[in-house]
């Protein structure tokens, strides 16, 4: 399957260390849920983004991508200086954004 743009450029932008891209993917008013903790809008999401993600050099490799009632399911590898291994997002999309990242 095709990975669609906003999970594209999602995964770009986190491997150049691009905050400003990175934000850029999501909708004004998104939730990124980390196992339990909720992250609303685009600065809350900078928050994550500085502890959990670029802040901490991450890189992601998409290992497989499935279509799952209007979402879809994403397993990630990750390395940096956070997190290494792999994990499970779900990524629902508002036309060419990202309305709501689920990690678990």
């Amino acid at each position: 399957m095709t990975t669609p743009d906003p999970i594209r450029r999602f995964v770009e932008a986190t491997n150049a260390g691009d905050t400003e891209a990175f934000l850029d993917n999501f909708t004004a008013d998104a939730l990124l849920s980390d196992w339990g903790r909720s992250f609303r809008g685009r600065d809350e999401i900078a928050t994550w983004n500085q502890s959990d993600n670029i802040g901490v050099q991450s890189h992601l490799s998409i290992v497989r991508i499935a279509p799952v009632n209007g979402t879809y399911q994403v397993r990630i590898a990750v390395k940096g200086n956070g997190f290494n291994g792999e994990g499970d997002m779900t990524f629902t999309l508002d036309g060419d954004l990202i309305s709501s990242l689920v990690i678990t």
